[in-house]
Formats: C-alpha cells, sequence, structure tokens
C-alpha cells in the first residue's frame, strides 16, 4: 500500500486537539503553498486564506462556531474566505499576470480575456460568489489532502456562523467572506475517535469503472 493511502487512512476529522502542540513554521509554510497551489476555475483566484494563530481572537470566535473547541485549542485555525464580487478588474489584473510572466501576447489571450469577462457580466453578485465558494470547497479538499500527507491533523468545518465572523475578522472592509474553516495541529492522545476505524463503502461499489 502506498504512504499516501496509509496517510489517508491516517487522516480523520479531529475532534480533540492538543493545545500544547504548535505547528512549527515550515509546516505551515507547506499548507500556505498549497492553498496557493490549488486549481481554481480558469486559473482566476478569488479566494483568500486567513492563518488565525493569536488566542484571543480565537476565543472570540468559540461562540460563533457552536462552541466547537477546535477552533481554539489547535495550533492555528484556517479560514478560507472568498470575495464579496468578482470585478472586471480582477480579471484583467490576472490576465495581465498571464502576459507578464510568460510572455504571452495580447492576441493570444484576448480570446480568454474576453470570454471570462462575459461570463462574469452575466452571473449575479450572488452567483459569483457561489463560483468562489466551489474554489474555496477544492482548496480545501486540497489543503485536507496535504496534511494527511504531511502528518498533521485538521478538521474541516462548515458549522460556523459566517456573518459573525465576518464581524470580529473585520473582513468586509477587505472585501472578503469567510466561508470554511480548517483548525490544524496535532491530535490529543486521549482523543477516542482517532481509534476508529474508517466506514467507507466497498471500492468496487464506490468506482465505476467504464
Amino acid at each position: 500500500m502506498s504512504n499516501t493511502i496509509k496517510q489517508l487512512q491516517w487522516r480523520y476529522a479531529t475532534k480533540k486537539f492538543d493545545g500544547s502542540k504548535t505547528l512549527p513554521d515550515h509546516k505551515l509554510t507547506i499548507l500556505k503553498h498549497a492553498f496557493n497551489l490549488t486549481a481554481t476555475s480558469y486559473g482566476l483566484q478569488t479566494i483568500k486564506l486567513l492563518v488565525i494563530k493569536d488566542i484571543a481572537l480565537r476565543t472570540k470566535l468559540v461562540d460563533h462556531s457552536y462552541k466547537q473547541k477546535q477552533v481554539l485549542d489547535a495550533s492555528h485555525l484556517l479560514v478560507i474566505c472568498i470575495q464579496d464580487n468578482i470585478l472586471n478588474a480582477d480579471v484583467n489584473e490576472y490576465y495581465d499576470s498571464i502576459k507578464t510572466i510568460r510572455e504571452t501576447p495580447d492576441t493570444v489571450l484576448k480570446p480568454y480575456r474576453d470570454g471570462l469577462l462575459s461570463m462574469m457580466a452575466k452571473m449575479s453578485v450572488a452567483e459569483r460568489q457561489q463560483w468562489s465558494t466551489n474554489q474555496a470547497y477544492i482548496a480545501l479538499g486540497n489543503l485536507m489532502t496535504v496534511c494527511a500527507v504531511e502528518g498533521i491533523d485538521a478538521c474541516p468545518m462548515e458549522g460556523f456562523v459566517p456573518s459573525k465572523y465576518d464581524e470580529v475578522l473585520e473582513l468586509a472592509p477587505k472585501g472578503l467572506k469567510s466561508v470554511l474553516l480548517l483548525p490544524v495541529g496535532y491530535r490529543a492522545e486521549d482523543d477516542m475517535f482517532s481509534e476508529l476505524k474508517k466506514v467507507r463503502q466497498p471500492l468496487e461499489e464506490i468506482v465505476i469503472e467504464l
């Protein structure tokens, strides 16, 4: 069995973190890079990652997380956010970066630039936010896999009050909205859930080969 599969079997949604253990900087750096390298539709990055270590700030957030202590006891709390809107300037900045980094001529980029601008123009703000939220879930899955491979415990969470998080973290002035949480750190030795066997469908039932 490959090491990747072994680590994915080791992974679980950590219910209790060891608050005395802190992720070293090099592990956090890996997670930051992994987030930045996440696949996104068109390559347009309309998501941001907040890395919160401050205990006082996380203490405030527990009440808005349905009292889930992982938010506080983990080494760090990762908050995946989306832009509250996607503007033409965002699309143009992206394609300008492609032009600079890859030295791609405007004649090649123009059809792609115009196509994405046209697609966004047909969307409402709510639809653009949903589009960005879809990218956030891709990033969450990527981070969870990287955490498993790196031996980092994590707990994906949708159970929080985004509007309250946005208020406490002062996200509105930044043009951001919180959508997903990922406390990361190391499991507590007495977390009973760490020893439970995974419950999954047989591989031949979950995978259909044609």
